[in-house]
């Protein structure tokens, strides 16, 4: 007998996605999962808010709309309603993806418009892709075990240089950039981290990562890379004004940028449900995945309510679930809550920003790394023996990896192309899709399974006994 949905194959329990954890366990993994995503989420305001000719003061505000529109797009994702949400533990934020084109869009409107088109564009692009989830969410039988290894693999390669650069000081300009200071509080976080996760166990072990980040934070106190300037200058309370820009205005060209942007974030999201669906043992099903789409789309439109961006999956949180094993979305659901309070006072935020980019630098590349290594374990199932599935990997990684090996490889090339171009994912995704069905798919004859099929063996239970199979 098939397996109820949310129950394991022994139907004695909850599936570990659905299960309730302890209030403080819930807490704390919930904090790890901000802790880890934060910088994420406020860098993509601090960049469009001074290219729109925002004020530093008008830049926190719109960091601190970015927080709050980020918590709701989470619990609309882990949480959901109706056909709305991926019910998995998945984090969604800021996309980095609409940062080159909304910067664009500041520059080419004057400042007193700049935010108005950008947040007409984020409307419509969003509404646009809830229309198109059903029908995007068919694409996922184009990816097999040799295109999500390969796409979950560039996630995490792709994520790498961020942690990379935090580690240097996140900010090229500044004068200690790469010092041998910051990259030493990284590599000290990078081994605090990996003692923890080797002498801690239970739920400490699973919380390494925050207590790396404490501790971390607290050891560059006395070495003075950590700033207590934002806190000294954090209002207490400060709710997001609806439209506090002005209402919201639609250009064609604007809409058309951010319409792209938007099957970016889609394609990226895909990608990453199902990488976080063979994590958790919850494979990401057309229904999942529609949900999924659903979630990052809705909150995309409703964010320029609280003057925010396009919102899509976080994948350094996904390397925090395969690291820590906390399965749970109800954890993530209370990062949301977190994220949502921080968005309203601004001094609780300021606390979380404490961390410094070296600190956090150091816990991201093992988090990014974990990502990276998930993708390796799904090629393996991939029968990268058979057919020219080592060549759909080989170019597809190759692709991926010339927007992080040669950043500047597309210079002479439309600026609208390099919303795609750009992010390697996209590019290494499109590859491995295009090449999958050129070599495993087209010209089969029919009954001709396709070459990348493994047959899968039953899973068992603690006991040993065969699982029922799910429908």
């Amino acid at each position: 007998m098939a397996a109820t949905p949310g129950r394991t194959a022994q139907g004695d329990r909850k599936h570990p996605v659905d299960e309730t954890l302890p209030p403080f366990k819930t807490f704390t993994s919930g904090l790890q999962h901000v802790a880890a995503m934060y910088a994420g989420v406020v860098a993509p305001p601090m960049i469009v808010g001074p290219a729109c000719g925002l004020s530093p003061a008008e830049t926190a505000f719109l960091m601190g709309a970015s927080l709050f529109t980020a918590g709701i797009a989470t619990l609309l994702q882990t949480l959901g309603f109706w056909k709305i949400g991926a019910r998995l533990p998945f984090v969604n934020g800021v996309s980095f993806a609409g940062v080159t084109p909304m910067v664009a869009i500041g520059k080419a409107q004057g400042p007193g418009d700049a935010l108005p088109v950008i947040f007409g564009a984020v409307i419509v692009a969003g509404v646009l892709g809830f229309l198109l989830a059903p029908y995007f969410s068919k694409l996922v039988r184009f990816f097999p075990p040799v295109v999500t290894g390969t796409v979950i693999t560039l996630i995490g390669v792709s994520l790498l240089p961020v942690a990379f650069n935090w580690s240097q000081g996140g900010n090229a300009q500044a004068h200690d950039y790469g010092s041998l200071t910051n990259i030493g509080m990284a590599a000290l976080t990078f081994v605090v981290v990996l003692v923890l996760r080797r002498v801690l166990r239970g739920f400490l072990q699973q919380i390494s990562i925050l207590l790396g980040l404490v501790a971390g934070t607290l050891i560059a106190i006395p070495v003075g890379i950590t700033d207590f300037g934002a806190i000294t200058e954090a209002d207490l309370v400060g709710f997001p004004t609806p439209f506090h820009f002005g209402a919201p205005q639609f250009d064609v060209a604007a809409i058309v940028s951010m319409g792209i942007v938007m099957l970016v974030c889609m394609t990226e999201s895909t990608a990453d449900m199902l990488a976080l669906g063979k994590i958790v043992d919850r494979p990401a099903d057309e229904r999942t995945i529609e949900g999924g789409l659903r979630a990052d789309t809705l909150g995309t439109a409703l964010s320029p309510l609280f003057n925010g961006f396009a919102n899509s999956a976080f994948a350094q949180n996904i390397g925090l679930v395969a690291m820590t094993k906390v399965r749970s979305r109800f954890v993530v659901a209370t990062g949301g809550l977190i994220l949502i309070v921080l968005g309203l006072c601004p001094v609780a935020a300021s606390v979380i920003s404490l961390v410094p980019l070296p600190v956090l630098g150091g816990a991201g590349i093992v988090l990014f790394g974990s990502v990276a290594a998930s993708g390796i374990q799904t090629l393996a199932a991939a029968a990268m023996d058979k057919g020219e599935n080592a060549l759909i990997v080989a170019a597809s990684v190759g692709i991926g990896l010339i927007p992080i090996a040669a950043p500047h490889f597309y210079h002479d090339f439309p600026k609208d192309m390099l919303v795609v171009l750009d992010s390697g994912i996209s590019t290494g995704c499109l590859v491995a899709i295009v090449l999958n069905l050129a070599f495993n798919h087209l010209g089969k004859r029919r009954g001709e399974p396709p070459l990348e099929v493994v047959p899968q063996q039953p899973e068992r239970g603690a006991a040993g006994q065969e699982a029922a199979p799910a429908h």
